[in-house]
């Protein structure tokens, strides 16, 4: 199955695609607010790959974005209702975000039996509220020291997505 958009593909990961993921999950920009640190290694994205897009587990249903046939990124659900994003930093600042999960959200009410999706993120990630924001999310709640990313503890911003009447 495939979801498309004017710009892109929303499709189910193969392991060929395990290298395009490497180079984003790596970037110390992509992972500023990412809930891990950037990989130190092709080992640990592996790791990841395996338990993102293999894990066989029915709360879980992610996805791969791709443009002009170039892996970019990754957008799904990874723990049912829990909703999240990363883009290469290449593509950030030109609407893929917002275009990637507008089609996301529309499949995911549409094949979820759930009430809103929800989202976390850091209070520092600007772009990620405001493109939450624009797709209609409002904030739930906030907290602090929600986990320890290295040695610097993040706090967490709540927001929910109804779904659509």
């Amino acid at each position: 199955m495939e979801i498309r958009t004017a710009r892109l593909v929303l499709r189910r990961a193969v392991p060929a695609d395990l290298a395009a993921f490497h180079p984003i999950l790596s970037s110390p920009e992509a992972m500023r607010y990412w809930a891990t640190l950037p990989h130190a290694s092709l080992e640990v994205t592996e790791k990841w790959f395996a338990d993102q897009f293999f894990s066989g587990l029915a709360n879980r249903d992610e996805w791969v974005i791709e443009r002009d046939g170039r892996v970019i990124g990754n957008i799904g659900i990874w723990k049912l209702p829990e909703f999240g994003f990363i883009l290469h930093p290449d593509a950030w600042g030109q609407g893929i975000g917002t275009e990637a999960a507008r089609a996301f959200l529309d499949y995911a009410f549409a094949t979820h039996p759930v009430d809103a999706i929800k989202a976390d993120v850091d209070p520092r990630n600007s772009a990620s509220l405001n493109l939450l924001q624009k797709l209609g999310f409002t904030v739930t709640g906030t907290a602090e020291n929600t986990f320890l990313l290295g040695d610097e503890w993040c706090h967490s911003v709540y927001l929910a997505l109804p779904r659509p009447s």
